[in-house]
């Protein structure tokens, strides 16, 4: 039985998707729409090239996190773009072209910011806003309904571009004062000149032509430092007098202690993103979905990181008054070549996945009577699960078989040199205990008292890494 127009039921017409006026739009064709993603995805591509480039060398611990999540951000944004661009009839697909010279020179310009209050001005302020601005035109001027599948890419886009604008207006806010705003003035309008001069983002814009400005920080090209910096918070980096590792693993130690270890290992690994940071940019060309997968992996040490800032804070402690330290990415990127490095990572992550490995520290957390560390380890070990396979994909597949792999991540963590006597010797750190001063505090905060054998705990990295195997100390 068919229902008369007044017996229809009320409901949103074209699947919700839009207004009839909207999907009456004619103003954009599916090329004119490509070439229009195509800018959009460009400053993706480069926006997750600026962040990787400078994680490693920033010193903020803000900064480092924050533009790991947000490189991570930009390669699912770019892969999203790809993938829409594929769609729409355009063999080859020419995703690797510049769109523009002009484009080209505002990316390069924040690429090479001398400093990080520069580099979140041209971020936060230049370029991620014209990409926002784009994007909402976009979506006013397409056809809401025949390019659905793109208002959905955009729509995402948009939603953690805006993300990103709220927290560069924080870190504008926080390292930008009024004179470095007047000195940088001249290199905004520059930027901006850029974008106009490319015809907008969109390069739609219509009007007299405007010539590209000249390049200023970009005059020398960008060159990326593979030597980690951190900020004031992180005392005495160099310092290896702890191995947390062979506390976690002696079974002499109760889970409640091992947490704290565990906190610390967590925090510590602010080391990964520097490392990996070095792997994405000193590597020859990939297919993109390598940069997405190990952006995510990336991100995801990042996150672990700001996990362990988290458990210290639960436990009311001040990591910064321990050392933090930094060599083992300071040792991978300054010793071995990103492929080496690469090897290093994948050895680790399959190391982990025996019961021995983040099953273990998952039981450790759950039976330490503290619930957020279960919650941590229990994340932390899903995390690890991915990562390994990331690392089948894209690093196991260049070997024979599995162990050959390993074999060979084994080999290249066993050419770096530690140089923990070269780092006593030459006065960079004195290697000093800080665990007992950490566990007493922690045990004053629980009200108990310390167990004698763990705070006299002294086992160092001086003969051993991570996986406790022995090392070569000495360059």
């Amino acid at each position: 039985m068919s229902m008369t127009d007044a017996s229809r039921p009320l409901l949103p017409p074209l699947a919700g998707l839009c207004s009839f006026a909207e999907a009456q739009r004619s103003e954009l064709s599916v090329e004119e729409c490509v070439a229009w993603m195509k800018r959009q995805h460009y400053l993706l591509v480069r926006l997750h090239e600026i962040f990787t480039s400078r994680i490693t060398a920033e010193p903020l611990f803000e900064l480092k996190s924050a533009f790991s999540l947000h490189a991570y951000y930009c390669a699912e944004h770019a892969s999203a773009f790809r993938q829409r661009v594929s769609e729409l009839r355009e063999p080859p697909l020419g995703l690797e072209v510049i769109p523009h010279d002009s484009l080209k020179l505002l990316c390069d310009e924040v690429l090479a910011a001398p400093s990080h209050s520069e580099l979140v001005v041209g971020i936060y302020e230049v370029i991620v806003p014209a990409l926002i601005e784009s994007l909402h035109q976009y979506q006013q001027t397409t056809n809401l309904l025949a390019d659905a599948p793109s208002m959905r890419v955009t729509r995402f886009c948009l939603l953690e571009m805006q993300d990103l604008v709220t927290f560069g207006q924080q870190a504008v806010s926080s390292l930008v004062d009024a004179a470095t705003r007047t000195r940088l003035a001249p290199w905004i309008a520059n930027l901006q000149r850029a974008i106009q001069s490319a015809g907008g983002v969109a390069g739609r814009s219509l009007g007299q032509p405007i010539a590209m400005p000249e390049p200023q920080f970009s005059a020398k090209p960008y060159v990326f430092d593979p030597v980690p910096k951190r900020d004031s918070r992180f005392r005495d980096s160099y310092n290896g007098g702890v191995n947390p590792e062979a506390f976690l693993y002696d079974d002499r130690f109760s889970a409640r202690d091992k947490v704290l270890m565990m906190f610390y290992k967590r925090l510590r690994e602010i080391d990964v993103p520097e490392m990996m940071a070095s792997i994405l940019q000193q590597t020859p060309v990939k297919p993109w979905k390598y940069y997405r997968d190990m952006s995510r992996q990336l991100w995801d040490e990042a996150r672990h990181s700001l996990l362990g800032e988290v458990g210290f804070v639960h436990l009311g402690l001040d990591w910064s008054q321990i050392p933090i330290n930094f060599t083992w990415s300071l040792n991978l990127n300054t010793q071995l070549e990103p492929w080496e490095r690469h090897a290093v990572l994948f050895f680790i992550e399959q190391g982990l996945m025996p019961r021995t490995g983040k099953r273990f520290e998952w039981e450790v957390g759950q039976n330490s009577g503290i619930p957020l560390a279960a919650v941590i380890q229990d994340f932390d070990w899903a995390d690890e699960v991915l990562h390994a396979q990331i690392g089948r994909e894209w690093y196991v597949r260049e070997f024979a078989d599995l162990n050959e792999a390993l074999g060979y991540g084994d080999r290249c963590w066993s050419k770096v040199m530690s140089h923990w006597r070269e780092y006593l010797e030459t006065g960079l750190t004195r290697h000093s205990n800080w665990w007992p001063a950490l566990y007493q505090a922690a045990c004053d905060r629980w009200k108990t008292a310390p167990d004698p054998a763990a705070l006299s705990f002294n086992t160092t990295y001086e003969n051993t890494r991570a996986d406790l195997k022995g090392i070569s100390a000495s360059g």
